[in-house]
């Protein structure tokens, strides 16, 4: 059930304004049993504190339909948003704030916090940690020597979760990575977001948000050489033995999705599957962000990619992605 906001005096002229733009919704059954679609009820408001504005403290789905703007697609996640990059509009979201365990999709934290620390052809080692890391791995060896812009690019390219542990291991270990991670979101204002791991493997504690997301892969998409790596489809990976193999990406819109700049996508049984990710067409970045959705999230993802480009100026925005902190 959708959470209750609250009205303050002091929010009451903001909110009289507000009713009359927005329409916040409910989830209804579709054709999923999961999926749902936006249903006008009782507006709802919240403490105007709330990090992006007080209509994104919404449990249900809010969206403010102007003339001429498509009807907001089904989509089964918990949690979802779609936001102007270009602008800093959300346009559209569902439990924005909502915290909820963001599986690989962390990892575009860990890239945008630690890139900058290592020099672009920088080397290290291989650790006995990275190598016996589990779920999705590149196949890091002990002892053996990987260049830093390798290794982050299985970290976005591939989501390898061992790539994470070297890339910690190199930052000095688990602590200071996480420091540094936390921090930067703390910069960012991205204040859903707890990194415990670095790279998403479930752990207690460790939550974002749809709004963090969206906040850290626009940081990111400022960053060329994390741009560079989530716009890779394939790239080689060298081999201990001599030579190198392909790896590739994991990102199905990449290949098929007209103006797609790239995304990070993840999954565990806890989280469920998240995606984050965006295109550009004609001026504008429209990101988009699904959380504990269904495996097979490609198609909502496309469809509300559509709807942004399509809703883009026709739409009320429900509020902004903020600037980070100086």
């Amino acid at each position: 059930m959708a959470r209750a906001s609250l009205l303050t005096a002091t929010s009451l002229a903001a909110a009289t304004s507000l009713v009359a733009s927005l329409a916040i919704a409910t989830p209804a059954q579709a054709t999923s049993p999961r999926a749902t679609t936006p249903r006008a009820t009782a507006p709802r408001f919240a403490a105007p504190a709330v990090i992006g504005g007080s209509a994104l403290a919404a449990g249900g789905t809010v969206v403010g339909l102007g003339r001429g703007a498509p009807p907001l697609p089904a989509t089964s996640a918990t949690a979802f948003l779609v936001a102007d990059a270009t602008t800093g509009q959300v346009l559209a979201a569902r439990d924005a704030h909502g915290r909820l365990a963001p599986a690989s999709t962390l990892k575009i934290l860990t890239a945008v916090a630690l890139m900058p620390r290592f020099r672009v052809n920088g080397a290290i080692k291989g650790t006995a940690s990275a190598a016996q890391t589990d779920g999705t791995r590149v196949g890091i060896v002990q002892g053996f020597t990987y260049r830093i812009d390798k290794l982050f690019e299985a970290l976005l390219v591939m989501s390898a979760n061992d790539a994470a542990v070297a890339i910690s291991d190199a930052e000095g270990g688990l602590a200071p990575t996480l420091a540094r991670m936390n921090n930067r979101a703390a910069q960012l204002q991205a204040r859903d977001t707890v990194a415990r791991t670095p790279n998403g493997l479930d752990a207690p504690g460790q939550t974002s948000s749809a709004y963090d997301l969206a906040l850290i892969f626009r940081a990111g998409l400022a960053m060329p050489a994390f741009r560079r790596d989530i716009s890779l489809r394939s790239t080689l990976f060298p081999s201990a033995s001599g030579g190198a193999y392909p790896i590739y990406t994991h990102d199905r819109l990449l290949a098929s999705y007209p103006g797609m700049i790239g995304g990070k996508n993840g999954y565990t049984i806890a989280a469920q599957a998240s995606f984050v990710g965006a295109a550009r067409r004609g001026g504008h970045t429209i990101i988009v962000v699904v959380m504990h959705d269904v495996p097979d999230f490609w198609p909502e993802t496309r469809a509300l990619l559509d709807w942004g480009f399509a809703a883009d100026g026709h739409v009320v925005p429900v509020g902004t992605l903020v600037a980070p902190r100086s």
